[in-house]
């Protein structure tokens, strides 16, 4: 029980249920699940620190920032951050303030990854979603994103949208924007759908979100049919429901009956979540599994061709070329998945 709870990152939600069923719950096990709780919160209230400095950090260097997971979140949906168990901050900037809060970040003693030469950056800002800052006590304390997703997944949220509609919470006694719901709804549904929703708790967020909030879902539909993302937000919510017992919007209801290919695919995603196990990210199924995703074919074309000739962080550190050379990373890249696909055959 223990293992699966920490694996799902739900140590919170199951110690809050068996806490109410003390009596009939073996002693050791639930004394072990409390030493994980505290742990857990503990933990929190010390990253929910770390975010109310830096956000302080890159305000005074005039950087807009959306905190959007992490603390921002466990408050959002679940009013205490303790009350969700989470391992990292993320943070939302504009593109063109990466180098600036690169170098402030920097400036507070954070090393990032990945390590880039300087005439490279410019092309992982265009390609890439984020850096990683760590700190002495926590590896991958920070991603600081300026995509919700590479590129090459072809769903392209605008982050000067989201600043634009930002909502407000109060998080270590100061107010800060994040997400506005409908946003975030969108945003943690590609989350979980990029992972393969190996965690439950990423469901387990988009429940809450669905009854803690009045949320417009007929916008939330237009902007999905806009992103070409229905087809994931409605395999989220139909695995909320089928997992967790959440209810289906009429909109989302409408939605599986004309598109029965939601209800196949999650057929095949219930039992890996039931697997609790890694699923290769890197491997040819979990990219047809990214195609299978997308309900238009433009979305799936688009998605191929970016896969095939967007250059990644591996490309640049396999081949040094000069700054007037960079357009032919793009065939580096297809060679080395050339060479990829030909060793899996």
């Amino acid at each position: 029980m223990l293992f699966l709870a920490s694996h799902h990152r739900v140590v919170p939600q199951v110690y809050r249920q068996l806490s109410a069923f003390s009596p009939w719950v073996p002693a050791q096990h639930l004394d072990a699940l409390r030493l994980r709780y505290r742990d857990n919160a503990r933990k929190t209230l010390w990253f929910t620190g770390e975010l109310v400095r830096i956000l302080h950090h890159l305000e005074s260097a005039g950087i807009e920032a959306l905190p959007y997971k992490g603390p921002a979140l466990a408050e959002t949906l679940y009013g205490e951050v303790t009350q969700r168990q989470f391992g990292d901050l993320d943070i939302l900037i504009l593109p063109a303030d990466v180098p600036k809060a690169k170098a402030t970040l920097l400036g507070l003693g954070y090393p990032c990854e990945p390590h880039l030469r300087q005439h490279v950056e410019p092309a992982y800002i265009g390609s890439g979603c984020g850096y990683v800052f760590h700190s002495p006590a926590v590896p991958n304390l920070l991603d600081l994103q300026w995509r919700i997703v590479p590129r090459f997944y072809s769903i392209d949220f605008d982050v000067a949208d989201f600043l634009e509609r930002a909502d407000e919470t109060i998080l270590g006694g100061r107010a800060m924007r994040t997400l506005h719901p409908q946003d975030l709804l969108l945003v943690l549904c590609v989350h979980a759908a990029k992972h393969v929703w190996v965690q439950l708790s990423w469901l387990c967020d988009i429940a809450q979100l669905t009854k803690s909030r009045q949320l417009d879902w007929n916008a939330i539909q237009d902007e999905a049919r806009r992103l070409g993302i229905e087809r994931i937000v409605s395999l989220n919510l139909l695995l909320a429901h089928k997992l967790l017992g959440s209810a289906l919007p009429p909109t989302i209801q409408k939605r599986l009956r004309e598109d029965h290919s939601t209800s196949v695919l999650a057929d095949e995603i219930l039992p890996i979540i039931q697997r609790s196990a890694h699923y290769d990210t890197e491997s040819i199924p979990y990219f047809r599994l990214m195609m299978r995703l997308r309900e238009r074919w433009q979305d799936r074309a688009r998605f191929l061709c970016r896969l095939a000739f967007t250059p990644s962080v591996s490309e640049w550190s396999a081949v040094q070329l000069p700054k007037p050379l960079h357009p032919l990373y793009r065939l580096v890249r297809l060679w080395r998945l050339a060479d990829r696909l030909a060793s899996a055959g």
